[in-house]
């Protein structure tokens, strides 16, 4: 049988078991096999099969995942997420939209330390929509911003995802962390214009709270000074080249875990839970990865990405025009499919597509998770949409993602800036 038809037959069974609801992970892994033993042998498909994932789960630039992790899993247990949120409170809560605004700030500073956009949703779901309501904000704009302010986690440092895309293209992780730095802040930035707007046109939705005095505003930053710490040390640490990024996640999660027995919040049992929820999620994120690297050995017999790489290529629209085909692609899948597998399912393909028209991985790793953040919560499976459903079953799905429009649009206007000014991206990496 012709290796087009193999790789055809391939893809339509992934997404044939995908829409089955059979893990995706697993999915790749299944058909990755068959695939690559259809094509050369089964000998040599099992060799496939004994080898990689014991060379994946070895890997020693992979352990910075299971580390950044725990980190995440320990400052939520450890209420940084809470005091962030009463920060942004005191600084911003006295004008119109501060309570909004104080969320979104949370969002990025938790962001800073979790790497996760569903665990910073679902936590800030829990900290900052009883808040709102008991200001009088609208169901449909807190939990719209939450969601948006969710997606922060898969792009300021550290970020799980980026950690993927470096190690699926061999790029200096270091440097994709430094240039989310930019593009994360502009994202605020956009959000909090957003709310300023929304707050002109619909003031009733959107009070304005009690302005807290300069006292009062400098004692809440004292309840942040961990996470500032941690984001400099670890940010920081990897910029001025001390820690590399696996030195960075083991001193990030270990000091967090200092600090959360120091302050009396992590006990003997919570620290237990802490350990098994991030074992969970880096066996989920491996098993992703595993079976993505096996269906990769079965797209590199196939030749797949160099056939997609000339057919797009020759396409009469020009660099940019393939650039917005491939983020159009990026948009439309993540409406339906996890960030990291989809990550791990797409860039493999599409890489070579990229670095043929000459465009810098660093810069186009920062653009697909920009692309990935808004299929987060885009209509109809925006993931980050129904992770604050779950939290708060109360709010119709309609209503949330009614209240996500407007900062889908900001965030499209920092994509098109993000592509229009490759520099945003690639300054503080260029600095390093």
């Amino acid at each position: 049988m012709d290796n087009n038809v193999i790789a055809l037959l391939g893809f339509v069974g992934l997404f044939g078991m995908i829409a089955l609801r059979v893990p995706v992970g697993i999915a790749m892994g299944i058909v990755g096999v068959i695939g690559f033993a259809a094509v050369t042998s089964l000998d040599a498909a099992l060799g496939v099969l004994a080898t990689s994932p014991l060379r994946t789960v070895t890997n020693y630039n992979l352990s910075l995942i299971p580390m950044f992790i725990l980190m995440g899993v320990f400052a939520s247990a450890t209420g940084m997420s809470r005091e962030l949120f009463r920060a942004g409170q005191a600084w911003l809560g006295g004008f119109r939209g501060g309570a909004a605004m104080s969320t979104m700030a949370a969002c990025g500073g938790f962001a800073a330390i979790c790497g996760s956009s569903v665990a910073t949703a679902a936590t800030m779901t829990r900290v900052a929509l009883p808040e709102m309501r008991r200001a009088g904000y609208a169901d449909s704009l807190s939990t719209g911003l939450i969601a948006s302010g969710g997606t922060l986690g898969i792009l300021i440092p550290p970020s799980v995802v980026l950690v993927l895309y470096g190690f699926l293209t061999d790029q200096d992780i270091g440097k994709l962390f430094v240039a989310g730095v930019i593009p994360g802040l502009l994202s605020i930035l956009l959000a909090f214009v957003t709310i300023r707007v929304l707050g002109m046109l619909r003031p009733d939705a959107m009070p304005a709270g009690e302005r807290s005095s300069w006292r009062e505003k400098f004692a809440a930053l004292r309840g942040i000074w961990a996470v500032m710490l941690l984001f400099i040390a670890i940010v920081g640490g990897i910029y001025m080249g001390v820690v590399t990024p696996v030195e960075a996640a083991a001193l990030g999660a270990f000091c967090t875990f200092l600090i959360g027995v120091l302050r009396r919040r992590l006990t003997l049992r919570s620290t237990m839970t802490c350990l098994l929820d991030a074992l969970r999620t880096s066996v989920a994120i491996f098993t992703i990865l595993i079976g993505a690297l096996l269906f990769g050995y079965f797209l590199t017999v196939t030749q797949s990405p160099q056939l997609l790489t000339a057919w797009l290529t020759s396409l009469p629209v020009g660099e940019y025009g393939v650039l917005l085909l491939i983020l159009a692609l990026f948009l439309v899948l993540g409406c339906v499919l996890d960030p990291m597998a989809m990550i791990i399912l797409m860039v493999p393909i599409l890489y070579p597509v990229i670095t043929s028209l000459g465009f810098d991985p660093i810069w186009f790793g920062i653009i697909v998770v920009v692309a990935v953040e808004l299929g987060m919560i885009t209509p109809p499976i925006g993931i980050n949409v129904f992770v604050i459903r779950s939290v708060a079953p109360d709010v119709p799905l309609g209503r949330i993602f009614k209240g996500v429009m407007p900062f889908v649009a900001a965030d499209l206007v920092r994509l098109a800036l993000l592509i229009l000014f490759p520099a945003l991206v690639l300054y503080l990496p260029g600095q390093m």
